[in-house]
């Protein structure tokens, strides 16, 4: 409490301030003052450290700051803009205050902040947005207020948009499998940013709903043998909204460096003096066969897991010669061809394999069999994109999945464990 009996700082003026360049004095050499040193020093200021000694933290900064290497005295606040005390010692925090408010500098001290003239508070930063928290005097409240800020930012609930012109720029967001909270926070974040969401059809497009009404979203979406929008004008859309000075996002279903032309895209980008940023995703070609209890690595059958794109050519017997797994993304059309290259190659036929459609999804679906069937079966079932085929022994593991499949049992062989070589 202030000797008014307020609580600390509860009518202060808050205000940020602009240290770049300017003289800031920290007096004291231990851990308090080197956290209020790197903050300082990473916002630009010309910090002057005093004391006779310095903790190993406030050491790494030396490069970046000027120790003098002795008491703190009240003539080094002369030339200073701020001033932070924390020598550990009150008579001498309380003399450099003292000399701070009678040169009208302002002085926060950490040994008392019912004495000090300015505070420093919880710091929320995301890019483009600084939270200030204060609570009364009261540490613990604070930083509990600031995490929960900090949740409540990375969750994209938040109202992140520019609102006033700037620089455009353009955001790879893996989405994941197709659940909304598969996502990463990141990139939650960046959705909220957008002021463009360029989607594809596999995308959790579920949270576009969740974002601003005025929000453009551009679908270019692409279905087996059908793309609408090549790839050549995906980039082009890309690169004339964030010269336009918009926040672009092109969102992904999976991750968009996984079989996702995302390189092709940062490429254009780059090219056009576009600044581009990738935020990763949880790859279908992981995340599916997970949710079908299927691990592409497993310790005793599976230490290697290829992941191939299943609308190609293929070199089966490449292929057939690994000792791991094989994940086929797009391969619902090419299966039967798959299948007989591989065993033409030299994969038993005996090979387990899954099918996973609409991973994650309500409607998934697993579908098992061998090499030797597995086309049949599919055929019979219906099998249809978007799904992840795994072909090695993790595919016939059982008691992993948490529900059984539509027909209520795994079909082919059992996997007995064996030593790897």
């Amino acid at each position: 409490m202030t000797p008014g009996g307020e609580e600390v700082g509860a009518v202060a003026y808050p205000l940020h301030l602009d240290v770049s360049g300017r003289r800031v004095l920290v007096a004291g050499g231990g851990p308090v003052a080197a956290r209020r040193a790197r903050d300082l020093v990473a916002a630009g200021a010309d910090v002057l450290v005093v004391a006779p000694a310095v903790c190993e933290d406030l050491r790494d900064l030396l490069p970046d700051l000027t120790w003098e290497q002795r008491e703190v005295e009240p003539r080094d606040v002369a030339d200073a803009w701020l001033v932070h005390t924390a020598t550990g010692d009150p008579r001498a925090d309380a003399e450099v205050a003292a000399a701070a408010e009678a040169l009208r500098v302002w002085c926060v001290r950490a040994d008392d902040a019912r004495a000090s003239s300015a505070w420093t508070p919880s710091v929320v930063r995301r890019e483009g947005v600084t939270v200030s928290v204060t609570a009364g005097g009261d540490p613990r409240r604070a930083r509990g207020l600031r995490e929960a800020l900090s949740r409540w930012l990375d969750s994209g609930a938040a109202p992140l948009r520019r609102r006033r012109p700037g620089a455009g720029r353009v955001t790879l967001v893996g989405g994941g499998p197709g659940e909304v909270d598969l996502l990463t926070l990141r990139g939650r974040r960046r959705l909220a940013e957008a002021d463009v969401v360029v989607v594809d059809r596999l995308a959790p497009t579920a949270v576009l709903d969740e974002l601003d009404p005025d929000v453009q979203v551009v679908d270019v979406g692409k279905t087996p043998d059908h793309h609408p929008v090549p790839q050549e004008e995906i980039n082009r859309i890309l690169v004339e909204h964030a010269r336009a000075g918009r926040r672009v996002v092109r969102l992904k279903g999976g991750d968009s460096y996984v079989l996702g032309r995302g390189g092709e895209e940062v490429l254009a980008c780059r090219a056009a003096g576009v600044e581009v940023e990738v935020v990763p995703g949880v790859t279908s070609a992981f995340a599916v066969p997970a949710a079908a209890g299927i691990p592409v690595t497993h310790r005793g059958l599976s230490r290697s897991v290829t992941v191939v794109s299943g609308h190609e050519d293929v070199d089966a017997a490449t292929l057939a010669r690994l000792d791991g797994t094989v994940v086929f993304l797009m391969g619902v059309t090419m299966l039967p061809r798959l299948c007989a290259d591989l065993v033409a190659a030299g994969k038993p036929a005996s090979t387990p394999v899954a099918i996973v459609e609409n991973g994650w999804r309500p409607d998934q679906r697993t579908t098992r069999g061998t090499l030797g069937d597995i086309a049949a079966t599919a055929a019979r079932r219906g099998v249809r994109s978007p799904a992840v085929i795994v072909v090695g022994a993790v595919a016939g593991l059982a008691g992993l999945a948490g529900v059984a499949d539509e027909e209520g049992v795994t079909v082919g062989p059992d996997v007995a464990y064996r030593p790897l070589s």
